[in-house]
């Protein structure tokens, strides 16, 4: 049997990827010209550039180099992911000799790319149809630390960091599902109020709550929610673990129910109940394109929670 060349595999991957940006370039000038468009541009040229500068140290490029080669010369996106989750030269550095399978892995996920944008214009067109006002800014996917797997502002756009996603196999074991629902959850984040977006010390309720809707909304748009790996932490403690949550909500220490996920381990219990609670609200709602838009401009957590008629353990 003949063995594949590993500079062969090498350029073909390079190839498509630039191929894949290119097409993306062109997207982005024809949605220039008509904002109107839901199909956002995605940004890949930083994934090309770090594998470049990767491939070139032989795996092991240094920080000094990342930080000036990389993170210095990229592009917008990469620049708001940066300094908004303090990724820096040394710190890819440090998880690249801890964590280099994470980065040798990566590079497939770029494969499911063009078929994750098909489906994200049919998500995002429904997600225009159920809230005219979308605000639809670039995906920048890059490479970056580890971690964050997404984050989405209505002002800096989406960052997916490629390595983090394609790490976190308890997610959604296909990745081409991982990146469509994940996405569509980023962009509902995107949509979410500023009061909601941009509070400076949350409560367990108020973070539960934004990341709740946007779990719901990705499940409504693309068909699934992001963080589906709830059912076998949940099932038949539902009633006892919304119980522990009501006491909970008011805290302002979220660590027992979010952010306390790792690539290996799943958590963060307040997307599960945070989009329950979102959903009873949709349920109850008589105008259901009207409660989208209520979801998405939830200004005041504590009124809609109060308005969801949501109670701890129902069925939904």
């Amino acid at each position: 049997m003949t063995r594949s060349n590993p500079k062969h595999i090498l350029a073909a991957f390079l190839l498509g990827l630039l191929a894949f940006a290119a097409a993306s370039a062109k997207i982005r000038a024809a949605e220039t010209e008509d904002a109107g468009a839901a199909t956002p541009m995605v940004v890949v040229d930083d994934v090309a550039r770090f594998y470049r500068i990767y491939d070139d140290a032989n795996g092991h490029p240094t920080a000094e180099q990342l930080q000036r080669d990389y993170l210095d010369a990229g592009s917008e996106g990469l620049g708001h992911l940066a300094k908004l989750r303090r990724v820096t030269g040394a710190r890819i550095a440090e998880t690249l000799e801890s964590k280099p399978e994470m980065y040798v892995e990566a590079r497939r996920c770029m494969r499911v790319l063009p078929q994750v944008r098909e489906r994200l214009t049919l998500a995002l067109d429904r997600l225009r149809t159920l809230y005219p006002e979308a605000r639809m800014p670039p995906v920048t996917i890059a490479v970056g630390r580890g971690k964050p797997v997404g984050i989405g502002y209505p002002d800096t756009g989406l960052q997916i960091g490629l390595e983090a996603l394609c790490a976190v196999k308890w997610m959604n074991p296909d990745v081409e599902d991982r990146f469509v629902h994940v996405i569509a959850h980023e962009y509902a984040h995107v949509q979410l109020a500023a009061e909601t977006a941009a509070l400076e010390q949350p409560t367990v309720l108020e973070r539960s709550l934004a990341e709740g809707a946007a779990e719901f909304i990705a499940e409504l748009i693309s068909g699934e929610v992001a963080y589906s790996h709830f059912g076998p932490l949940t099932r038949g403690r539902e009633k006892q673990i919304e119980t522990e949550f009501v006491t909970d909500m008011d805290d302002t220490d979220l660590s027992r129910w979010l952010d306390n996920a790792t690539a290996d381990t799943p958590g963060d219990l307040g997307y599960w109940v945070g989009y329950r609670i979102v959903k009873a609200y949709y349920r109850n709602a008589p105008d259901k394109r009207r409660a989208v838009g209520e979801i998405l401009r939830m200004a005041d957590p504590k009124a809609f929670f109060a308005d969801s008629g949501w109670q701890p353990g129902m069925s939904l």
